[in-house]
C-alpha cells in the first residue's frame, strides 16, 4: 500500500463506535501504531540540519513549509541497532501536544506498514516492566492478524524533559 492511499481521507472515518484508526510503521521488525488524526504527512527521509549539543537520536531539523520541524529516529531513541536509511525510511510528520503548547515534530522510521481500524477493547495496557524500564509511552498492545502491534503515546513520547531543549532551539532559528 503506497502513502497516498494510507493517509487518503476518504479512508479515514470516525465510526462511532469506539473504534480508532491507527497508523503502523516498522521498526527492528516490530510494527508500531500511532493515532492516524495526529499524522500531518509521510514524507521521504532527506537531510537535516544537525543542531548541536542535542542527544543522538534527534537528527536535526527540517524546513516544511516555512515551519521548524525537530527529526527524531526512533530506532536511536528506542536503543535499537542503528541502520542506515534506505528507499523505504521514512518521516512521519506528526501532530503533538504538550500542556504548554502544540508543536509539529518528525519521527524517522524503517516504513510504514498499514492503516488498521481498532476498538478500545482490542487495545490492551502495557505490562508493567519495573523501574527500570520507562514504558509510559507505550498506549497499548493490539494482536491483529496474529502479530502484536505496539500503540504509541505520541504526546508522552515526544514531550520528554530531553526534548524540551528543541522547543528552544528551533524558536532561535
Amino acid at each position: 500500500m503506497d502513502t497516498a492511499q494510507l493517509l487518503d481521507s476518504d479512508s479515514i472515518i470516525a465510526d462511532g463506535d469506539g473504534h480508532e484508526q491507527y497508523l503502523t510503521f516498522m521498526l527492528a521488525g516490530e510494527e508500531y501504531g500511532v493515532d492516524i488524526l495526529r499524522v500531518q504527512e509521510i514524507k521521504g527521509w532527506d537531510s537535516a540540519t544537525r543542531i548541536p549539543n542535542t542527544p543522538d537520536y534527534v537528527q536535526g531539523v527540517i524546513n516544511l513549509r516555512g515551519t521548524i520541524v525537530p527529526i527524531i529516529d526512533l530506532r536511536m531513541r528506542f536503543n535499537l541497532e542503528k541502520l542506515e536509511y534506505g528507499p523505504t525510511t521514512v518521516v512521519v510528520v506528526l501532530k503533538v501536544s504538550s500542556t504548554s503548547k502544540n508543536r509539529t515534530m518528525g519521527i524517522v522510521v524503517d516504513g510504514v506498514s498499514d492503516v488498521y481500524s481498532i476498538s478500545a477493547d482490542e487495545l490492551k495496557s502495557a505490562p508493567e516492566f519495573g523501574d527500570e524500564i520507562n514504558a509510559e509511552f507505550v498506549k497499548g498492545l493490539a494482536t491483529i492478524d496474529e502479530k502484536m502491534v505496539i500503540m504509541l503515546d505520541i504526546d508522552k513520547l515526544l514531550n520528554s524533559r530531553e526534548l524540551n531543549v528543541l522547543d528552544s532551539v528551533a524558536s532561535e532559528k
